[in-house]
Formats: C-alpha cells, structure tokens, sequence
C-alpha cells in the first residue's frame, strides 16, 4: 500500500499542472446526470442585486480564504507555485473566452488585482486512519488517487464589479460552447467543449460550467464553479487524479463550496 498522504501531496502539486493542462480541459457531456435531470438553470442563478461594494486587497482576502479544519474531510493546503501568478501569463485564442481561462487558474474573472488562492484536496489520510488492516492491504495507489481537488481563488470588486465579473463567466460560457485554446506558463491547450453545469447554491448568485480535454489521450471534464457573495467572487475548479488517468469527471464538492461561502457572509 502507498501512503495517502503522499498521495495528497501529490495531488495538490499536481493542481498548479493541472492549471496548465487541466485548465484547458474539460467537458460537461454529463455532470453526474444531464443539466436537464439536475434542474439546470443556464449559465447564472442570480440573486437580487446587492448594495454597491468595496473592494479589499489582497492581503485581506487570504485571511478569508478556507483553512485547515474548515471543511470535514478535506485538507487545505497553499497553492502551488506553479500556477499563473497573473492574468498576463494567460493567453486565449478568443478574447470572449478570457474569463473562463481565467477562473480554471484561480484568477479573478473580472477586472480586478485582488486575488487570494488554496489547493483543497479529500484527505484520503484521516479514512485510511480507521481502516482495518484487511482493507489497508488492499488499497493501491489509484485508489488514492481517487480524490477530489479543488484550486479555490478570491478576487474582490469596486460598485458593481463582482456582479459584473460573474456575468462575464457566464456570457463567456454561452459563447465558447466550440471550446478554446489556451496557453500559460509556454503550454498550449486544447478545451474542445464547454457545457453550463448545475452548481451548489451559495452566496447572492452563482455560475458553474464544465469543459471537457485530453490528457495523456484519455477524455477529462473538470467542473468549475463561480460564486459572489457582495463584492467578493470565488471560483472553484475542480478536478480528479484517478480520473485523470483512466478518463473520468469531477465536480466541486458542496461542502468546500459551502464551507468558503459562510466565511465571506
């Protein structure tokens, strides 16, 4: 048996990557059932409008952002390095696309500098931890790789900016159903398919959409969801290490959404 724990690690080093091969891919052919059996509501389930806001900086934003302890079940660690440090080491082929190119590298989607990010990975440790050793014995690596991880980014907005920032995910989603290209970081991406998705209500209004790509020939939808809450916008992508492999889905568990949500009310 392989430590879990490395497994975790591995995943959540494997998300900065990921933010290069991963954010290009994915699909939404089925988010664990068709838009329509899940009640989809488009692109935006939208709220009614909130008071103008103010935007906070950066260093506030990272005393917002989930820690460990926050959600049951999860770790939270520090995102990787790898990642884009800013939108000007992202490139799209369609300019309308740029908010979704954005939002799978933790970005703030919209017009904004203020941007906080974490890696939550499923701590697959704390199960193995009461475990009997019958089943210890036979758990193998791609079962611990069998874990959901989450790039979560915050990004704050000025007046009506966040509200402003989420519809652009949304028209963006509407008009890149063809997929796009994407290059960060010197690697170029294909996402061949993007799908609006049913997302885990929260905050005064959301989005979710999913994309489908390939990685290592095999097909991988990854789901990214986008939540306001005032002027304070985050966006959770969501992928799977297994699935990565062996061609597969993910979708961004509610509770670390909802865990990230109650921290910003």
């Amino acid at each position: 048996m392989k430590r879990s724990s490395g497994a975790r690690l591995c995943a959540t080093a494997a998300v900065g990557a990921l933010s290069l091969a991963l954010i290009t891919g994915c699909s939404s052919d089925s988010d664990k059932g068709s838009s329509d059996e899940k009640g989809a509501k488009g692109a935006s389930d939208t709220k009614s409008s909130a008071p103008a806001a103010a935007a906070v900086g950066s260093a506030e934003l990272e005393k917002l952002l989930l820690v460990d302890g926050d959600v049951k079940g999860f770790k939270v660690e520090k995102a990787d390095d790898s990642l884009p440090a800013d939108k000007s080491a992202v490139k799209v082929d369609k300019a309308e696309c740029e908010p979704l190119a954005y939002a799978l590298s933790a970005l703030p989607p919209g017009d904004s500098d203020a941007l906080a990010r974490t890696t939550v990975a499923e701590d697959k440790a704390a199960s193995m931890e009461t475990a009997s050793p019958e089943d210890l014995e036979n758990v193998d690596m791609q079962d611990m790789l069998d874990m959901d991880v989450v790039l979560v980014g915050l990004s704050s907005y000025e007046g009506d900016g966040a509200q402003k920032a989420v519809k652009g995910v949304s028209d963006a989603v509407a008009a890149c159903g063809g997929g796009l290209s994407m290059t960060s970081e010197g690697e170029t991406q294909k996402l061949t398919k993007v799908t609006s998705a049913k997302g885990t209500p929260a905050g005064d209004e959301s989005t979710a959409f999913s994309v489908l790509t390939e990685v290592e020939g095999s097909p991988l939808t990854v789901q990214v969801e986008v939540v306001r809450t005032g002027g304070t916008v985050a966006t959770f992508y969501a992928v799977n290490l297994a699935a990565m492999s062996t061609g597969g889905k993910a979708e961004v568990p509610p509770a670390v959404i909802e865990a990230q949500a109650a921290k910003l009310k």
